[in-house]
């Protein structure tokens, strides 16, 4: 019997699956056609083999008999059946190759469409879906999904529907040729491994799911504790993680036992089931050959189409349990295609038209979680051109302003305004691209300087990419690197600084040169006097632009024209900062405490 690799199985997985890759499947129909054509020729050489074997068998079995024939016709007959056994078996192999040589474009092409499909569908999802989500979790998914869309197409339109073919043709030969004991073999033997091999694929479904489900907990544990190396050593805390990672490794170990078993007995019912069905035909053709009715040659034949006959019905097991394996694997991947993007484009939603760069955030409310409101009734109005600042203590909603203005999340009441225009009725690209944003927590791409700058503008030239580098104040710290902008930077940029890789944030944006700015803590990991030099660069890019400004520490935005000061979600203060420190209120506690500091 033939032994194999699991795969996940489904037993709440539709069908339907099949039917939503047609479409990728008709961008090919004329190789498909021909690659048809291939299947049933090589089909038609396939049966042809036995025939041509018993007709050599009994032809040498003759060769005793030199009366029948002169002795020229007696070495001919049998040169020529074997020289078309011979170009019959090359015939099926070559006209295999070609079906599954213009198959495999279809193949490829479609697990290329769906991955790049899949990969889109995730970035159009909210913010919300990807905090809530283990990356691992999801790559495993894809990756999974997107390797049994090969199995499950290949094995779906190649191999299913022809070996059940080539089945029914072998029983109504063997039939017509050899009588209804024979072909009631085959068919009962074939029904009873078909019915076997389907029910004992169900029964072990949970377990294959179980190892599946054990599998992706374990890759989702290391990969999690390897993105946060840093801070599991700040903890001391390796021997913890290796725990909770060898944990998920036993639960593994025990559902791979589980399915391991189950395999076995899988496997060995359908060794018995061919045993017997190949014992009882081979029985039954003996004892024909003793009383006379069957020759040597009817013998062989047999035995040969027996073969023939359990070989593909042993791999059509095999490929049931597979297409079984590869429609639960989709299924991780279907889910994701299928997953509804909360924050989505309107029907009719236009190109946001930013004029004058003007923001409002209209009676504003919002929500996370229903029981805890983040925002109450957020009135306030950005002035075009107007540099304004967004302070308060921590939990107050100043970032979770700057997501709304983002349309990471949409609000539960109220409306957020750019020129008069309400976010949610324009394109999500549009308005992410009339922005531009240095976040507190830069994560920088595995990529060097230079191109992690230019993702700002990822056409823009060497000559812009080293200007934005400049006015963002790196290039003393790029005169301190051997390989300047081509210095790798790392994983999520580890290797450097806060401050470094705030600037090149800044840079970044620079590069994009959008109508709005937002700094979120833009300077939060800078010494003073690069803060400084990066606050000039601040102030050269707000000019003219509309800008809005996250602070934690005060002395930052002093020149701002207008300071907001957010408590509870609520507008408490607003003003200048000289207005706002003679009202004594919360915002003259806020500098008077840093102050102190």
């Amino acid at each position: 019997m033939r032994r194999h690799l699991d795969h996940p199985e489904t037993s709440g997985m539709s069908w339907r699956v099949v039917g939503t890759l047609w479409p990728y499947l008709l961008a090919f129909k004329q190789r498909i056609l021909w690659a048809s054509l291939c299947l049933v020729l090589a089909k038609v050489a396939s049966i042809c083999l036995p025939f041509l074997l018993k007709y050599v068998v009994d032809a040498l079995d003759r060769q005793g008999d030199v009366s029948v024939a002169s002795l020229s016709e007696w070495w001919l007959a049998p040169l020529a059946l074997v020289v078309a056994y011979g170009l019959a078996r090359f015939l099926n192999v070559i006209f295999n190759e070609l079906r599954d040589t213009l198959f495999g474009r279809v193949t490829e092409d479609t697990m290329r469409r769906i991955g790049l499909a899949t990969f889109q569908h995730l970035h159009q999802l909210e913010l919300d879906f990807h905090l809530n989500r283990r990356t691992g979790a999801v790559s495993r998914d894809m990756e999974r999904g997107i390797t049994a869309i090969n199995s499950l197409m290949r094995f779906m339109v190649f191999n299913i529907i022809p070996t059940l073919v080539e089945v029914g043709i072998v029983v109504v030969l063997l039939l017509i040729n050899y009588g209804w004991p024979f072909a009631l073999t085959i068919f009962l033997s074939v029904t009873l491994y078909i019915a076997f091999s389907v029910y004992a694929t169900e029964w072990r479904t949970r377990f294959v799911r179980k190892a599946n489900l054990a599998d992706s907990k374990s890759n989702a544990r290391a990969i999690d504790s390897l993105l946060n190396y840093e801070t599991v050593k700040y903890f001391t805390n390796e021997a913890y993680e290796a725990n909770r990672y060898d944990q998920a490794l036993l639960e593994w170990q025990q559902a791979k036992r589980q399915n391991r078993l189950s395999l076995f007995a899988l496997n060995g019912g359908q060794a018995l089931i061919v045993a017997l069905g190949t014992t009882t035909m081979l029985a039954m053709a003996a004892m024909g050959v003793q009383e006379g009715s069957l020759t040597i040659g009817d013998f062989v034949l047999l035995n040969a189409f027996m073969m023939q006959i359990f070989i593909p019905l042993n791999f059509l097991g095999f490929v049931y349990r597979e297409i079984k394996g590869s429609l639960a694997s989709i299924e991780g991947l279907f889910a994701l295609l299928q997953q509804p993007a909360k924050i989505a484009d309107a029907e009719q939603a236009q190109e946001l038209e930013v004029s004058q760069g003007g923001i409002e955030f209209v009676k504003l409310g919002f929500a996370y979680q229903t029981e805890r409101k983040i925002l109450h009734d957020i009135q306030l109005h950005i002035r075009p051109g107007e540099k304004l600042a967004l302070v308060g203590p921590s939990g107050s909603g100043k970032s979770t302003l700057i997501k709304l203005l983002f349309r990471f999340y949409d609000p539960v009441s109220g409306s957020v305004r750019i020129d008069g225009q309400d976010i949610r009725h324009v394109t999500q690209h549009s308005l992410r691209a009339a922005l531009g944003i240095v976040p507190q927590d830069t994560v920088l791409f595995n990529d060097s300087l230079r191109e992690n700058i230019r993702y700002g503008q990822p056409g823009a030239s060497d000559d812009e990419v080293l200007q934005a580098a400049k006015l963002a104040h790196l290039e003393g710290f790029l005169a301190q690197l051997p390989e300047g902008l081509d210095t790798q930077v790392g994983e999520r940029g580890l290797k450097l600084s806060g401050g470094e890789k705030q600037r090149v944030a800044i840079a970044r944006t620079i590069l994009k040169n959008p109508r709005i700015l937002v700094f979120d803590e833009a300077t939060s990991s800078l010494d003073s006097r690069s803060e400084q030099a990066i606050l000039a660069a601040i102030r050269a890019m707000s000019e003219g632009r509309t800008t809005l400004i996250i602070a934690h520490r005060l002395s930052t935005v002093v020149d701002a024209d207008r300071i907001v000061v957010l408590q509870n979600g609520r507008v408490v203060e607003e003003g200048n900062h000289e207005a706002l420190l003679a009202k004594n209120g919360m915002y003259q506690q806020l500098w008077q405490a840093q102050q102190h500091d």
